[in-house]
């Protein structure tokens, strides 16, 4: 009977130490488990945090740090991209390169300033950054790289695109390409020629001016070039239109009145009516962010060239900012308050790669 017992003990004291074995392994897989699950919470706070700070990085850092209005002017004998604050004080150069540079326009974080130039013998897109209000510059670089005329640049309101004029297949069309590559794809394509491009503050509709009814008018259309429809039907020319912040109002230029005046209308078309009323030449109109003024550039000093003015949305109040003899145009205007980050997806993945780098994490 004792002979018997021996194997029985044996079996249930192997099976004990089984058991033990297993709970010890089941505590410590847990605690790993656990402690596994901490490091991960902490992880993505930290990813949380760094994103953060990148995003404040890249609108704090380089972007203007209150209201300011980009313009080009031609005070130094040829046209340059200019600066300025909203209420035109410190105005500097921020090209300064012997050939022209115009129509500038901010990214919506305000980093950069898209603008045309012919500093390579015909005209092009090109961008470059700034650092302030201070305006330093950070490398231009040539977006388009094509032997014909690429003008008239908009930013989405994402910053990811840019739509443009181009006469690369024989008449002016609206092209869109991706802010950092150069593989532009013409969203028109029709053979009258199509121009001055503009988003909607919601990045489904691109506002132009199209000359297929034998004069310029201001059309709209999907951003991916469908449903192209009229918005003005005018016997003369509307150019340069630009959506209200809100989205609501379109405000363009128009000689309908026998001189170029601002005008504004529903997005519809609906409800136009002239804003300036003045017999000088009022053109390029941009909205503050804010909604509540126009930039626009006017001749109206009686001294032959233009200079940027300010008013009322309801055109009362106009106010000279430039006040130079040169010529000064194309005002676009930027407010941090208002600026929309743009967070790259090359950003992200360098910051998550970074994050794991600890291969125990996940």
């Amino acid at each position: 009977m004792q002979r018997h017992l021996v194997p029985i003990l044996n079996i249930m004291i192997f099976s004990n130490c089984k058991f033990k074995f297993a709970m010890v392994s089941y505590l410590h897989r847990e605690k790993q488990i656990k402690a596994k699950v901490i490091r991960t919470i902490i992880c993505i706070a930290l990813f949380t945090l760094l994103i953060s700070v990148i995003l404040l990085i890249n609108v704090d850092a380089q972007a203007p740090k209150k209201a300011q209005i980009t313009f080009f002017s031609r005070v130094n004998g040829n046209y340059e991209i200019f600066i300025m604050d909203a209420d035109g004080n410190n105005q500097h150069n921020l090209t300064n390169n012997t050939a022209n540079d115009e129509h500038p326009v901010w990214s919506p974080d305000g980093n950069k300033i898209a603008f045309v130039s012919n500093r390579n013998g015909n005209y092009e897109i090109y961008i470059m950054g700034t650092n302030g209000p201070n305006g330093e510059k950070q490398r231009n670089r040539n977006l388009t790289r094509n032997p014909m005329d690429d003008m008239f640049p908009a930013w989405s309101p994402d910053g990811k695109k840019i739509a443009f004029t181009s006469d690369r297949n024989g008449n002016f069309e609206i092209y869109v390409m991706d802010s950092s590559e150069w593989f532009p794809r013409n969203i028109t394509k029709n053979p009258a020629a199509d121009m001055l491009p503009a988003w909607s503050p919601n990045g489904k509709k691109i506002a132009f001016s199209s000359f297929r009814d034998g004069n310029f008018d201001i059309y709209v259309m999907n951003t991916d070039g469908s449903n192209q429809h009229r918005l003005t039907n005018s016997s003369l020319n509307d150019g340069y239109p630009t959506w209200s912040p809100d989205g609501k109002k379109i405000a363009f230029s128009s000689i309908r009145d026998g001189n170029s005046e601002i005008y504004v209308m529903d997005v519809d078309g609906n409800n136009q009516h002239n804003l300036t009323n003045n017999p000088a030449d009022d053109q390029y109109p941009s909205w503050s962010p804010d909604g509540r003024k126009i930039a626009f550039a006017s001749e109206r000093d009686g001294d032959g060239n233009f200079e940027i003015y300010i008013m009322d949305t309801d055109g009362e109040n106009p106010l000279n900012l430039t006040k130079n003899p040169a010529d000064d145009r194309g005002p676009d205007w930027f407010d941090p308050a208002f600026a929309h980050s743009v967070f790259s997806a090359g950003q992200l993945n360098t910051t998550w790669g970074w994050i794991k780098q600890d291969k125990g994490i996940f």
